[in-house]
């Protein structure tokens, strides 16, 4: 009887980003979910300062690879596909993994930028190409294609930092004259609500902006809806399924990074109190946006439902979702009837249904006998 091989998953935290403490909760919940029976996880940790670290195993806690792991690097080169130990010897061999499973949250991991490593070193991966990556980060440029479908959104601004800088009040006008307040400023390139301010009065924000402009290099600022905030996941390539929504009642003015991640009291009901009809236009809308950015894999819709005139918006997509034992990307599946460990099987599966794909694509040319010379005259 022969052993099946198990596939190797490699688990990337960590990053660069604002997130970096959120993605370590995330890949600890992600490694835990994982059927020893079927994989071998590989935690790969980015530390704050870009450093690719390996552990000597799942069963260490994230931390501790942060801290001591062996330096690795992921060449783009898809002949070899494998971590190099950037100090060889023959007792450190190159590390081979199967599947990359992102769990890098925010700039440098869920933009797009460590998706086009992984492209380069022809890796399958799981979630979002770098493509729907890049733009499920930009709020911006993720607002104005919802649009573009035909997606109700809440009234923005988007503002560059050098323009911020350069003609403050000229910029202070144009809000002032855009909207009333409340408003809400934030960084259009990050998530978890970092960097992000509810400003009441106009004295407010100026100090405002200048706290997102910290975080990136645009400046999101849109209009405040009294709204009850609604979620749904959705998961697949070209098959996309939506989950059924969830409901986020925070114990803050609004969902916070604190309310998220470091303090206790918010809810979360699932399903979401809603009617049917509302459901159905929830699940329709979340795979509609995730079409919109030509997402696979997975993604978080949010949204925020009126509470004067029971309209629903568009808020955001999130690629790569929390994956903590209290994140709402796994709870709503698992109350769908997809629980954690298959959630995970099925992201896996997907990754590598998508990686056939793309390998069926022909990216270069065949010429003739005699062409290539031709070419040179």
């Amino acid at each position: 009887m022969t052993t099946q091989k198990k596939l190797r998953v490699g688990v990337l935290f960590g990053g660069r980003s604002g997130e970096h403490e959120v993605s370590l909760a995330s890949a600890a919940s992600v490694i835990r979910a994982l059927d020893a029976e079927k994989y071998e996880a590989v935690p790969i940790g980015i530390t704050k300062d870009g450093r690719w670290l390996v552990g000597g195993g799942a069963q260490k806690l994230l931390a501790e690879v942060l801290k001591s792991g062996e330096r690795v690097s992921l060449p783009p080169d898809p002949t070899a596909a494998s971590l190099v130990p950037l100090t060889p010897s023959p007792g450190r061999p190159s590390l081979t993994v199967d599947v990359m499973f992102p769990v890098l949250h925010g700039t440098f991991g869920e933009d797009g930028t460590v998706q086009g490593l992984l492209e380069l070193a022809g890796l399958p991966y799981v979630g979002a190409g770098v493509l729907a990556s890049a733009v499920g980060m930009d709020k911006d440029v993720q607002k104005r294609l919802f649009a573009e479908a035909g997606l109700p959104i809440v009234p923005f601004l988007a503002i560059r930092r050098s323009e911020w800088e350069r003609e403050r009040v000229k910029v202070l006008q144009a809000i002032k004259k855009k909207f009333r307040f409340p408003l809400f400023v934030k960084p259009a390139t990050l998530g978890s609500s970092v960097g992000m301010t509810r400003v009441k009065a106009a004295h407010e924000l100026g100090a405002a902006i200048d706290t997102a402009a910290e975080f990136a290099l645009k400046i999101l600022v849109e209009k405040a809806v009294a709204a009850r905030e609604i979620e749904v996941s959705v998961l697949g390539n070209d098959d996309i399924r939506a989950s059924i929504p969830g409901e986020i009642l925070p114990h803050r003015e609004f969902y916070d990074y604190a309310a998220k991640y470091l303090e206790q009291g918010t809810r979360l009901l699932i399903p979401a109190p809603l009617k049917k009809k509302q459901v159905a236009t929830f699940q329709d809308y979340a795979v509609r946006a995730f079409r919109a950015i030509d997402g696979t894999g997975m993604a978080r819709c949010d949204f925020f439902l009126e509470n004067r005139t029971g309209k629903i918006f568009v808020n955001e997509l999130n690629t790569i979702p929390g994956f903590t034992s209290i994140s709402m990307y796994p709870k709503m599946w698992e109350a769908s009837g997809l629980p954690y460990p298959k959630l995970i099987d099925r992201l896996i599966e997907l990754a590598f249904e998508l990686h056939r794909e793309k390998a069926r694509t022909k990216y270069s040319i065949e010429l003739p006998p005699g062409a290539a010379g031709a070419l040179d005259a």
